[in-house]
């Protein structure tokens, strides 16, 4: 296991402890033609056993990922590649036939970065479908396919989208990534947190995934950059993982377990000092980083990296990625802690960033991607926005000079639909906007169509569905409704092969937004 660090880490000081230069992490991204050798060993067959990806969609382009990884499992966390680097190229076309490239070009896989790479593709089509593909040496990764969003200020347009969450590989097959990857209509996928989990796996105690073994280097909690790197590994390694991100283009935020289990801010929940955490926070940011289709602007510096930010789907969606756990204040130490003013789930900058993002848009729907559940539900549930109840009136006031708010939310392993209410203590209040909060993909297992929680849920009024299944949620906006469906999967432990129905459907007017079941 790694050394930590000393306390107080900065930017410079992390770069230079983990090797790291600025020109390292450009050459990921895009390489001139001076800058690319061939690597003076062979290239290991399997390259691309992690798959490819895409994110961060915009009117001119996306990001494009992908890691070199022949063996997810090499301790070493280099995935199996050794340390030189590696020159990948890729090309973009408008055709699965490639017979149409648009954009290609190059970046270099470093094992300064995990052999990722995140080519920033740009000068594209607004609202238009692309494919792209990797090449390293003689080997061609598989095709995955990306969509540009609408150009600004562009009216009448649909944007159809799915949201997951929470996916403990240990715990069940991927089946619904099965079923959201057939899709064919996807823009966007939203990923609201927790991609991996940081709990050593044992078998007989949270490996409930039938016929599946781990190596003794999984049992332990994980605490090293090459630990998650692991961790992405095994995880990434599911195919219908894989198959989902080719499908289209995924917004990702986090929850805790990309770190540790309820952390917040600089606090860690299970006791590791204040001074030695930021370390934690630094390699799992890097981590993140390095597997996942974000931009260079979410690229971290030590123990901080950009998360939130904000993208325009025409006029027809404002989308607001939102970071509850980088800036939040601690759990609170008593009822008058909890309904202190100041307290903020967000942080002072985010908070004031989403309400002018909010009160100037000009878009007819208003989506915030959000970790933890938003929605009033019981006031000792501290790790929602329950625990944050003056943050939350803040933001319904803001979401009340809006229009049509969606948030849409993870974490719980539940499905549940619910109506956002300007003042939760008045049911008669406002419906100002809906909330849609998918279930897990794996965790926690195979579920159940209702359990013992669902009494805390459904006493609201305002609560309008709960199933406590596993899945995701299916949703289509136009300018004039949202039509959003929760998809399940009816087991996740005994093999992939689960069939996913529709446990519920609503539509929600424009203008009226509110859940009405279909």
């Amino acid at each position: 296991m790694t050394a930590p660090p000393p306390p107080e880490l900065d930017r410079r000081r992390f770069l230079q402890l983990s090797g790291l230069t600025a020109a390292t992490v450009s050459l990921g991204v895009a390489a001139p033609a001076s800058a690319v050798t061939e690597p003076r060993h062979p290239i290991p067959a399997g390259v691309f056993a992690l798959g490819v990806a895409s994110g961060e969609p915009r009117p001119d382009g996306f990001v494009l990922w992908t890691r070199l990884a022949p063996d997810p499992g090499a301790l070493d966390g280099h995935g199996g590649m050794g340390k030189e680097d590696v020159p990948v190229t890729y090309q973009v076309a408008t055709d699965r036939r490639f017979t149409r490239v648009v954009r290609a070009g190059v970046a270099i896989a470093s094992p300064e970065l995990g052999h990722s790479v995140h080519p920033e593709v740009r000068g594209l089509q607004p609202g238009r479908e692309y494919f792209y593909r990797f090449r390293a040496g003689a080997q061609v990764s598989p095709i995955g396919r990306a969509k540009t969003f609408p150009a600004p200020g562009q009216q009448g347009a649909t944007f159809s989208f799915a949201t997951a969450s929470c996916q403990a590989w240990y715990h069940g097959y991927f089946s619904a990534y099965k079923h959201l990857a057939a899709r064919t209509d996807l823009d966007a996928v939203f990923f609201l947190g927790d991609y991996i989990y940081e709990y050593g796996i044992v078998a007989g105690g949270n490996l409930w995934k039938q016929g599946v073994t781990v190596g003794p280097e999984h049992a332990v909690e994980i605490e090293t950059l090459e630990q998650y790197r692991l961790r992405y590994g095994l995880f990434k390694s599911d195919p219908d993982l894989q198959a989902a991100h080719a499908a289209a283009p995924w917004l990702l935020t986090w929850d805790d377990h990309e770190v540790q289990n309820n952390y917040g801010n600089n606090t860690s929940y299970y006791g590791i000092p204040p001074e030695l955490f930021p370390y934690r926070r630094a390699v799992a940011y890097r981590a993140f980083y390095e597997n996942l289709p974000i931009s260079l602007n979410s690229l971290p510096e030590g123990p901080d990296l950009q998360l939130y930010r904000r993208l325009d789907v025409g006029t027809l969606a404002r989308i607001n990625m939102l970071d509850g756990r980088q800036y939040r204040d601690p759990v609170p130490t008593s009822e008058a802690d909890r309904l202190s003013e100041s307290r903020t789930i967000l942080g002072a900058a985010q908070e004031q960033w989403l309400y002018d993002g909010l009160k100037g848009s000009p878009a007819t729907w208003n989506i915030l991607a959000n970790g933890v559940v938003f929605t009033a539900v019981t006031d000792d549930r501290t790790e929602q926005w329950d625990g944050y109840p003056a943050n939350r009136k803040r933001l319904l006031a803001a979401m009340g000079e809006s229009s049509n708010t969606v948030v849409l939310t993870g974490d719980v392993h539940r499905a549940i639909a619910s109506e956002l209410k300007a003042d939760f203590a008045d049911p008669a209040s406002e419906t100002i906007g809906v909330e849609l909060i998918c279930s897990s993909i794996a965790s926690d297992g195979d579920g159940a169509e209702t359990d013992g929680y669902a009494k805390d849920w459904m006493a609201h009024p305002y609560m309008k569905f709960y199933n406590a299944r596993r899945g995701y949620v299916y949703a289509r906006i136009t300018e004039t409704e949202m039509i959003s469906e929760f998809v399940k999967v009816p087991y996740v432990q005994a093999d992939a092969n689960a069939v996913a129905t529709v446990a519920a459907r609503f539509r929600t007017p424009a203008g009226a937004p509110r859940l009405e079941a279909l």
